[in-house]
């Protein structure tokens, strides 16, 4: 258990400072900047050394600290928990930004610069996390420290089955949170950490079930097994594939390159059936006809001063 008291306290520190230089960008730095560029690279830092260290668990844990699947599961969940707690907003997931992009929520150089800010945060997170592995706070870091030069690939299925994968991921991702993103957070961030622990359970033996391409980019790029084209197939292409799918069932069409509804049919909700207007029209009819009937001189009956 020492193994994993050290792993819990480096996902303690690595919250802790994160929040540390969130709190001081949005002191120091101007609105746009903190939430364009230093939000986006500090959430992708926060999530990107986790993921490191709980796939050390992952592939250590079981043989090397006696750690279950259940064990890892409710990390993994408490994580990502933590996760949607504290990233005030942050994505830290290139598919979600260009999600906003095609949703014309945002705009292309506010995508890129975000895109750039998540793939920095990334790399920053991999340098301190090797660090911190090398001071061999614990057998697992050590072994771990011995293993970083000969990892193995998470790819453990074909390219064309670990894309599939990874798109289907993705997809029930991004419509999870398409379909929740006007809920309190209070509901959202649970519902998100149950998908995510629910995708690694049943996509991780297959491909780690990352469906983010700059924690893939950064995690198993490097790693031999496969050539950096099958890697981008399956970690950038699959999520990318999941996420433009998720998009249209759940808009119908994508608002960035396309104003016309291509799934569904938008009807005017405000006209009134045609059985209903002529029912209307026969009554003003009647009505009209009645009120003439009664007026003084259009009937035979005629006045008592009438010759």
């Amino acid at each position: 258990m020492a193994g994993l008291n050290v792993s819990l306290s480096f996902f303690f520190a690595t919250f802790a400072l994160c929040e540390a230089a969130r709190r001081a960008s949005k002191a120091l730095l101007p609105v746009g900047a903190y939430e364009g560029f230093a939000r986006e690279a500090v959430g992708a830092a926060q999530l990107g050394a986790c993921c490191l260290e709980m796939r050390m668990l992952v592939v250590l844990g079981p043989w090397a600290g006696g750690f279950g699947p259940d064990l890892l599961l409710t990390l993994l969940f408490l994580l990502f928990l933590a996760h949607g707690a504290t990233l005030d907003g942050a994505s830290a997931n290139p598919t979600v930004s260009l999600q906003e992009f095609l949703m014309a929520e945002a705009s292309l150089p506010g995508t890129l610069l975000k895109l750039a800010a998540q793939g920095l945060g990334v790399q920053a997170a991999c340098t301190l996390t090797h660090l911190c592995w090398a001071w061999e706070l614990s057998d697992l870091h050590l072994l771990q420290s011995l293993m970083a030069q000969s990892c193995s690939s998470t790819l453990r299925t074909s390219v064309p089955h670990g894309a599939f994968v990874e798109a289907a991921c993705a997809f029930c991702f991004h419509v999870t949170l398409l379909y929740l993103r006007h809920c309190s957070p209070a509901h959202r961030v649970p519902a998100v950490a149950l998908l995510v622990t629910v995708t690694a359970y049943a996509a991780g033996p297959l491909t780690s079930a990352f469906f983010n391409p700059a924690l893939a980019a950064s995690v198993t790029f490097g790693c031999s097994g496969h050539t950096l084209l099958e890697y981008m197939q399956v970690y950038w292409l699959g999520p990318l594939a999941g996420m433009v799918l998720a998009v249209l069932l759940h808009q119908g069409h994508l608002p960035r390159l396309f104003q016309r509804n291509l799934l569904y049919s938008q009807k005017n909700k405000y006209r009134a059936p045609r059985a209903k207007l002529a029912v209307a029209s026969r009554d003003t009819q009647t009505t009209a006809k009645a009120c003439s009937a009664q007026e003084p001189g259009s009937s035979g009956v005629r006045g008592p001063h009438s010759s």
